[in-house]
């Protein structure tokens, strides 16, 4: 069944059951109230009898004198001890009542009793005759006039229901419209999306606070968030493609020429060996950047220390002359405490430094600082510069300011990126500055240890 269909079913059972209901108790209520309201003005119409029955002065009530007493529409009778029948008298066209069965009761009783299918009120009153006699004296009255009243009452409570009904259904039916249209819509354009392969919105049309345009609107953000990362995902694979293509083919060239004549010619094995060997390296390292940026949910689990920040960029720098026999000037102003992942931070800081010999022959500088917030870590190059319109796009993944260059400096446009990853999962910021022809800077911020919030920024890290 639709979730229209239900909603429509199940409001309009609920209405229904909720109209009757009401109707009921409102019968009910009613029906009680004008039963036990004729049945105290019978029982007052017998204690009226009974006072004129004594005030007569007779040895007992004749039948003359019921008569004087009886009601319109009923039968007043007396009842002796042994339960036979006394003086009675009955109204025109009630007859019927005689020949009821008698009773004596000792105490006062008042009930609704059914003749012939009308309700009757009964009253039975223990009284002492003048002659010393024990009697009860009877009043049985007919209600057919109220049993009509009710039976209106009914059909009217009856025919209320019925058209009420009527708004009710069709109200459930624009209920269900209502709830399911942004639904229905929702599947409309999830289907056309499936069909076309293009990414598209529902249509909202007017702005308000209510749980169907929120919903609606969360919709089309998520659509827009899987066009950009499906448009991503492909320029992703295009790149990873592309840069997979070039070491492939040489050595698959090579493989071939060493095939063909590398048997015959050592120098030719050589060369094809070291070309294959370099193509392995440069494939080895795009195939483990790319598992990093791929499984950071799972890498960046960060384990917080406190640490000396001037004295782990001086080992780092060291390190950095070592292997690279670089110049690299190291300026610290003072002992700065941090509190940071030591392992993140050396990768963060060693793709920096890395961008900075690729594309600078000059000395590197390295500065560490800090503000009332953050440690500071600058690295600054004399290469070529990044120029300004490309600044905000140098953390793109395979993203390359000069493509002609990939193959002297042997990047893949996923260092940056992979940086600022690293850089957000330990509540770092990275700032690059840069003018095209004369260099870049490049700032690590790392908040101090002392800073009130670190728990926060470590809880939201991890």
């Amino acid at each position: 069944m639709k979730l229209r269909n239900k909603i429509n079913l199940y409001t309009t059972v609920m209405f229904i059951c909720l109209l009757i209901l009401i109707t009921s108790a409102i019968y009910l209520s009613f029906s009680r109230m004008m039963l036990d309201s004729e049945l105290e003005r019978t029982a007052a119409e017998a204690r009226q009898a009974i006072s004129g029955i004594n005030d007569s002065g007779a040895s007992g009530p004749s039948k003359e004198l019921l008569k004087a007493y009886v009601p319109v529409n009923g039968m007043l009778l007396i009842v002796k001890a042994d339960g036979s029948k006394g003086p009675a008298a009955v109204a025109p066209g009630q007859q019927g009542l005689y020949d009821l069965q008698a009773e004596f009761y000792q105490n006062e009783q008042q009930r609704i009793v059914e003749y012939n299918g009308v309700p009757h009120a009964f009253v039975s009153i223990p009284v002492v005759l003048n002659d010393g006699e024990v009697a009860s004296l009877q009043v049985t009255e007919s209600l057919e006039q109220t049993e009509k009243v009710l039976r209106t009452l009914r059909a009217v409570l009856v025919a209320v229901t019925v058209i009420a009904m009527i708004p009710v259904v069709i109200s459930s039916r624009l209920l269900g419209n209502l709830i399911t249209r942004p639904i229905t819509s929702m599947i409309a354009t999830m289907r056309d999306i499936q069909g076309s392969g293009h990414f598209k919105r529902i249509p909202l049309p007017r702005e308000s606070k209510d749980e169907l345009y929120q919903m609606g609107d969360t919709f089309n953000k998520m659509m827009e968030l899987l066009e950009i990362n499906y448009e991503k995902q492909g320029q992703f694979i295009s790149n990873a493609s592309h840069e997979l293509k070039t070491p492939l083919t040489v050595i698959e060239s090579y493989a071939s020429l060493l095939k063909r004549r590398g048997r015959e010619q050592p120098e030719l094995f050589e060369e094809s060996v070291q070309a294959i060997h370099s193509e392995a390296i440069r494939m080895k390292e795009l195939t483990e950047q790319l598992l990093l940026l791929a499984r950071h949910d799972e890498q960046w689990k960060v384990e917080w220390e406190e640490l000396n920040l001037a004295g782990v960029v001086d080992e780092l720098v060291r390190s950095f002359r070592k292997a690279y026999h670089r110049d690299i000037n190291l300026e610290t102003e003072e002992e700065v405490r941090i509190r940071t992942d030591a392992q993140k931070f050396r990768q963060l800081f060693y793709i920096l430094m890395d961008n900075a010999r690729k594309y600078s022959e000059d000395t590197i500088e390295v500065k560490v600082t800090k503000t009332p917030q953050y440690g500071v870590v600058e690295v600054l190059d004399r290469g070529i510069g990044i120029p300004a319109a490309d600044l905000d796009k140098i953390f793109d993944r395979f993203y390359r300011v000069d493509k002609a260059r990939t193959r002297k400096t042997g990047g893949f446009g996923l260092g940056l990126s992979l940086a600022k990853e690293i850089a957000d999962a330990m509540a770092a910021k990275i700032q690059m500055e840069s003018i095209e022809g004369y260099g870049t800077k490049a700032k690590i911020l790392l908040p101090l240890s002392n800073q009130k919030d670190r728990e926060g920024i470590s809880s939201k890290a991890t």
